[in-house]
């Protein structure tokens, strides 16, 4: 974290009642957090109290006892052990709310100056100076990009998913956890996500290619840009590119409600027109295996509706498939995956401000019939 020159804080000195003649350092600073669309701050208090023995020799010497030292030591270590870390929203009791730390950095001199001259003058208080570290993303520059609400949510569930399609959803999320998109910006899915392959730590996996399926580096990854593309949509963002899979995977049921990504080829865009940045959280529970995007910005008064897929045009599934799996012994099969009939889903999305529609648009995905696919031996003679 970059050091900031701030102006060194003031921290008042009080006495505790069931202490009366104690002498006591107490540092009083604040911090602030988002709540409710309002930057708020709210007071810190911390307090040391100074062995009487010292204060006494103090006093009586003109400066200051060397018993005060470990004293002083112990404070130095406490308030300089406070680091800086950024801004983040946490849903508290059903509110949304951006908190940050400011690291401290305790201003030993000023402060033994201070000390001094308030034993010296017969006070039992002083005051304490602390110089602070802002956290790159405060909630200052989270408030002057305009990020003071929640704006919408996309879930999905990875239930069911093997090890390595685990893998690959977390370290997609991570990728997408924590930052902006700006306003007019574009947010594009597979540039944000970058390289994909074992030096960016994703593992190989299975994904859709040749009409089967085939073990390539981030195999899942789709269940990334499926519920963040959910979080997007349902903020009301315009779609610029987006794909659904060339036939229906239950990982992202409601049919229809999905993106699939497959660089260079296929790809996720929508743009920020809320003349605001978004800001971008992603969460994950690996217990109940669901994957969370959640959108911050601006209050736009959007009110957002996407219906339940209309699914027509069904056609009975295809033909099984083989694929190489060194799993399987010579002449057995393993199941991969299972058959899905084809279809055409269309979910409708609904804009309204203030209560007046503002934009209709409309989700189509067309699947082709999927036979289950089966993995064999490498030898086998089912394969092709």
């Amino acid at each position: 974290m970059k050091r900031l020159a701030l102006p060194l804080l003031t921290l008042a000195l009080v006495t505790s009642a069931h202490a009366q003649g104690s002498f006591k350092l107490i540092l009083t600073t604040s911090e602030k957090s988002i709540r409710k669309g309002e930057v708020r701050e709210q007071s810190i208090v911390k307090s040391w109290t100074l062995p009487a023995q010292g204060v006494k020799a103090t006093r009586k010497v003109g400066r200051l006892s060397t018993t005060l030292t470990p004293l002083l030591d112990r404070m130095e270590k406490s308030v300089n052990a406070r680091k800086p870390t950024p801004a983040v929203f946490r849903n508290v009791k059903g509110s949304w709310v951006a908190t940050q730390q400011s690291g401290w950095v305790l201003d030993r001199q000023a402060t033994k100056a201070n000390l001094l001259n308030a034993i010296k003058a017969g006070k039992s208080t002083a005051q304490v100076e602390i110089g602070r570290l802002q956290p790159g993303r405060s909630v200052d520059v989270l408030a002057q990009r305009g990020v003071l609400w929640h704006v919408a949510t996309g879930t999905s569930s990875y239930r069911g998913s093997p090890a390595f399609r685990e893998t690959n959803i977390l370290v997609g999320a991570d990728k997408l956890d924590n930052f902006f998109i700006a306003p007019g910006h574009e947010f594009n899915f597979n540039e944000e996500i970058g390289q994909v392959d074992a030096s960016t730590g994703f593992v190989k996996g299975f994904v859709i290619s040749g009409g089967t399926l085939a073990k390539e580096d981030g195999g899942g990854i789709c269940q990334v840009s499926t519920t963040i593309f959910r979080a997007l949509y349902q903020a009301g963002l315009p779609v610029t590119e987006r794909h659904e899979h060339s036939h229906r995977v239950h990982y992202y049921d409601p049919v229809g409600y999905e993106a699939t990504v497959y660089a260079p080829a296929k790809n996720l865009r929508m743009k920020n027109d809320t003349g605001a940045h978004l800001f971008i959280q992603a969460a994950w529970d690996t217990a109940a295996k669901t994957l969370r995007f959640d959108v911050f910005g601006a209050n736009t008064g959007r009110q957002v509706n996407v219906s339940q897929p209309v699914i027509t045009a069904f056609k009975a599934p295809a033909q099984p498939s083989y694929t190489p799996d060194e799993r399987v012994a010579l002449g057995r099969r393993r199941l991969l995956d299972l058959p899905m009939q084809g279809m055409t889903s269309v979910l409708t999305r609904t804009i309204k401000v203030k209560g007046k529609l503002v934009s209709r648009d409309k989700l189509k995905s067309v699947y082709e019939p999927w036979g289950a696919v089966y993995g064999v031996h490498p030898q086998d003679k089912r394969l092709k």
